[in-house]
């Protein structure tokens, strides 16, 4: 007979996360849905100048926050995008923040200078 494998030990969690267990354990779930849901969805949320996510916890009836913890875009990229990147920034492949700096920098000139300010959620905007 062999002996029962042992149980790995608790894997203590950093400091900066014990406060966030609920967080951990929330699952992202994708809906399969028609292309006019996910259009309105979006114009909705553009609109409301929220994130799709807060657009469909509204719509579900789910509670939101009153404003988000960490307003931010999101991209996925694969280790050609970070060669393809590195190579249009002269970066090392490997230099991922050097790489999110300049790509960020390169977002935040893609506003038109002449944009106006958006109001933000329950101001109204100016006139």
């Amino acid at each position: 007979m062999s002996a029962a494998p042992k149980s790995a030990p608790p894997v203590q969690k950093p400091p900066r996360w014990q406060g966030n267990e609920q967080a951990l354990r929330a699952v992202q779930v994708a809906f399969d849905v028609e292309e006019a849901v996910m259009e309105a969805i979006r114009v909705a949320a553009f609109h409301g100048n929220v994130s799709t996510s807060t657009q469909i916890r509204q719509v579900l009836g789910l509670p939101v926050p009153a404003r988000p913890k960490r307003p931010r875009l999101t991209v996925t990229l694969s280790e050609s995008d970070y060669a393809l990147l590195a190579s249009r920034y002269g970066l090392k492949p490997d230099d991922r923040l050097g790489i999110k700096e300049k790509a960020t920098r390169e977002l935040m000139a893609f506003v038109p200078p002449q944009m106006p300010q958006m109001a933000k959620p329950g101001e109204k905007s100016g006139s």
